[in-house]
């Protein structure tokens, strides 16, 4: 009875590891360069902060995960177009 009581923990680092993918995202202009990349990052992370809160946790984790796989998409096509533009800055 015990076992089955057993919950998953918070997924504090996939969270953390999203929110600073998305930043990144942000600061090279993701949603101008890569807007296709950037929304899906966004509706991944919104959907993993309700589930987090509503302490579903392997669905955050899982949200979490795609949140930050698409945000680093959007940040490397991003930064990829602007160099290509001559638009970089590194």
């Amino acid at each position: 009875m015990l076992a089955g009581c057993a919950s998953t923990p918070k997924p504090l680092l996939e969270y953390t590891l999203a929110r600073s993918a998305i930043e990144a995202a942000q600061n090279v202009e993701a949603v101008r360069y890569a807007a296709a990349y950037w929304h899906q990052a966004g509706e991944y992370y919104r959907a993993a902060e309700i589930q987090y809160r509503k302490q579903d946790y392997q669905k955050a984790k899982e949200n979490f995960e795609l949140a930050r796989n698409f945000a680093e998409k959007s940040e490397n096509l991003a930064r990829l177009k602007k160099f290509k533009s001559g638009d970089f800055v590194p």
